[in-house]
């Protein structure tokens, strides 16, 4: 028997990213955030959910443009301090010596050092109560070539992307390879159905 745990905010693993964004000044800032995900294939989107009180939702607003940054593991100590304050009160960058890199497609910046970077206009926002889904339409993607594999795509296990688990507030990397999707449960398809199932 499954314990239940009630109704929570729970999946796994749950990405963790940073927002880019420039707010009514022109000053980047950048947000740590987990409730995200690709949520959409055609046009390729991004949902990403924020919190209203944050400055990075005022500036979404404000600018139609945010950028999605992905860290590794390495770089978790500074990715945690992005979640921990307010870009309103604090110059970010200046204090993690992180470099904000103006984007040429959308009018927000992303972090220079992060290896893998979306950059996002947006195209549709959602009032969820506490949160808000703000889509975006992911109108390039930039890699760090060391997190490229021969054939030009992402490599999971050079890139050391985190993740995070919500019940404990805790960082985690992911794991090694397990099997090639669309070709590990293909012998499952070949099988004859089974004429006592209806």
């Amino acid at each position: 028997m499954k314990k239940s745990l009630g109704a929570q905010t729970l999946l796994h693993p749950t990405p963790v990213i940073v927002v880019g964004t420039y707010d009514t000044a022109g000053r980047p800032n950048a947000m740590t955030a987990a409730w995200a995900g690709i949520c959409c294939s055609q046009p390729p989107c991004i949902g990403v959910a924020l919190r209203r009180a944050t400055y990075t939702h005022e500036n979404i607003l404000h600018r139609r443009a945010f950028t999605v940054s992905v860290p590794s593991r390495d770089q978790v100590r500074l990715v945690d301090y992005l979640g921990m304050v307010s870009g309103r009160a604090v110059d970010k960058f200046r204090v993690t010596g992180l470099t904000p890199t103006r984007s040429l497609l959308v009018d927000a910046p992303y972090v220079e050092e992060f290896p893998l970077v979306l950059e996002c206009r947006l195209y549709r926002n959602v009032e969820l109560g506490l949160h808000t889904l703000f889509v975006g339409e992911i109108v390039d993607v930039k890699a760090d070539p060391r997190i490229l594999d021969d054939q030009g795509h992402t490599d999971p296990e050079r890139f050391r992307p985190l993740s995070y688990a919500p019940d404990t507030q805790s960082y985690y990397e992911l794991g090694g390879f397990v099997a090639r999707a669309f070709a590990v449960g293909q012998e499952l398809t070949l099988q004859p159905p089974d004429p006592h199932v209806a």
